[in-house]
């Protein structure tokens, strides 16, 4: 079976990097930062495939690179190298060689990102039924009611009452906050979901529910 990602040597470092950077840093060395250039290793030769139907768990310390992976693979950092492909049908995507309305094309129509800090995946400009709107305006849906139903519905699942809909995120909890993120990305059911610590901030009661929901 044709995987849906295949990720090949992907590596990221921040700063201006040298011939040094890897092999003076790493588990052994027990550090991420370069002692001759002072670059910070974030991620180093990074490779895997996914295939569909497949969940892929990214597992490491704090520090380790799991979120600059994910970022990267969501068009939030530029890699420093490696290649990443989609495939859709007979169709494959060069991830990063792509250009800006591309990469937003895939993010809004076939892709899903929950991050770990909330506030790096919601609009604390408009309610909780507008940050799904939004994500449902961009994948090309535009009747108001079949927007409102479907951010409805998503709020219920993810255990935010209805009328709670029309206010700002920022009234929200942390864990609230987690859910109304959690029910944005999963509004256009992408067929490619990244999870960065999707259950941080939730009540253990709450945890295996959204997870199912996920599922």
């Amino acid at each position: 079976m044709k995987p849906i990602l295949s990720v090949q040597g992907l590596s990221k470092i921040h700063g201006r990097g040298c011939s040094k950077c890897i092999e003076t840093t790493g588990p052994e060395q027990e550090t991420n930062i370069c002692s001759w250039c002072g670059s910070v290793v974030a991620a180093h030769d990074v490779s895997f495939e996914l295939h569909p139907g497949e969940i892929l768990g990214i597992m490491g310390e704090s520090g380790s690179g799991k979120s600059t992976v994910v970022k990267t693979l969501f068009f939030d950092e530029e890699p420093t190298r490696g290649s990443a492909q989609f495939f859709e049908h007979d169709h494959a995507w060069n991830l990063f060689d792509l250009n800006a309305a591309q990469r937003r094309w895939l993010r809004n129509h076939r892709f899903g990102m929950v991050y770990q800090n909330p506030h790096l995946g919601l609009n604390f400009n408009v309610s909780a039924g507008g940050n799904i709107a939004e994500r449902l305006l961009m994948s090309d849906l535009v009747n108001y009611k079949a927007i409102r139903e479907r951010a409805l519905d998503l709020l219920a699942r993810t255990e935010v009452l209805a009328d709670r809909i029309d206010d700002s995120p920022k009234k929200f909890s942390g864990g609230m906050q987690q859910r109304v993120q959690i029910a944005k990305a999963l509004a256009t059911q992408p067929p490619l979901l990244f999870l960065d610590e999707v259950t941080t901030g939730l009540d253990l009661s709450v945890q295996a529910r959204i997870l199912d929901l996920i599922l």
